[in-house]
């Protein structure tokens, strides 16, 4: 894209993420003006590390908006050129999933993308979903099995298995694939793995806890084989998608995918004096690991901080932030 100013001002919705911060300290970087959108911006756990951001003096301007109150995106989204919608919860154990997961995820982002349709200066909007669109199809995975964008989770199966997090997300991208083909907005889809890093946030991550628990004391791993990405190269993908006219469809993002028994091994060499489980959570026969294709993200540019640096810098920063204490 080339730099003319309208294109030079964006909207971030859900800024005080995990994901959604580091997007925004990557746009600041590159001279961008970040209309960063969270629940309450008198907060300052919500809003003081993306105000201590490098240019946020100059070009971050904070609304307050909910995702389940439509048209509160308006106003932060009118005059914008693109939208990085990042804002969802991210909750693998609920009570109530229509309540606390279901509703904000799709209800709320057919909240912010009528306020993009709402306005004529939105071109593109680069949304925010996961790998759980991607992976839950019913077919099996096994080591030879390349994940590629072509997968698309099916709803049915997912609600059948209650994995309400992943069957939300997955309503949701088809949903705002639709709104957004019908309304001629240009939309790109990041498909992140799960990601750990380092946390710009004061607050504790859903994906972050999964490595906290195994350096904090947990007895057992879980017999599970995830895909992972660090969090700098999902934000740097949202930036790399945003600013390349050719970009298109669906990105999947995942350096790796290893099951946990691996990953402990890892984090039990990189810190020998750590107590970390090596014992499974259950006598079944291991889960296998699969392939998720790397050539789209490639292209756009995304080069993949290893695994191994993705551990350190995740663990560095929970002792850092005082989660863990060793």
């Amino acid at each position: 894209m080339n730099d003319s100013s309208e294109k030079m001002v964006v909207c971030v919705t859900g800024a005080s993420g995990y994901i959604a911060s580091w997007i925004v300290k990557f746009l600041l970087q590159r001279g961008y003006t970040v209309r960063a959108t969270v629940r309450d911006p008198s907060n300052p756990k919500k809003v003081e590390h993306l105000v201590k951001l490098d240019g946020a003096k100059e070009r971050l301007q904070l609304f307050k908006a909910d995702l389940l109150e439509e048209g509160s995106f308006d106003s932060a989204i009118q005059g914008c050129h693109g939208v990085f919608h990042t804002a969802s919860p991210v909750q693998f154990v609920v009570k109530d999933p229509q309540t606390e997961i279901i509703d904000p995820t799709v209800k709320g982002t057919m909240n912010v993308l009528k306020s993009c349709a709402k306005s004529p200066s939105v071109k593109r909007v680069v949304f925010t979903s996961s790998i759980a669109t991607v992976l839950y199809n019913g077919k099996p995975r096994t080591p030879e099995v390349v994940v590629d964008e072509t997968w698309f989770s099916n709803p049915d199966f997912l609600s059948g298995k209650k994995m309400w997090y992943q069957f939300a997300k997955t309503l949701a991208e088809e949903a705002a694939n639709k709104f957004l083909t019908e309304n001629n907005i240009d939309c790109i889809v990041m498909n992140p793995a799960m990601t750990i890093g380092p946390l710009l946030q004061p607050e504790l991550n859903e994906s972050s806890t999964l490595i906290l628990d195994l350096i904090n004391g947990s007895e057992t791993f879980m017999n599970a084989a995830f895909a992972w990405i660090n969090v700098k190269d999902v934000a740097n993908a949202h930036v790399l998608a945003y600013e390349d006219p050719s970009a298109s469809g669906r990105y999947c993002l995942s350096e790796r995918v290893i099951h946990f028994s691996e990953l402990t091994k890892i984090l039990r060499d990189m810190y020998p004096t750590l107590q970390i489980p090596n014992k499974c959570a259950d006598d079944k026969p291991l889960r296998q690991t699969f392939q998720v294709s790397k050539e789209k993200a490639k292209k756009l540019g995304v080069e993949f901080i290893s695994l191994e640096v993705s551990l350190r810098e995740i663990v560095e920063s929970l002792r850092e932030k005082k989660f863990a204490d060793f």
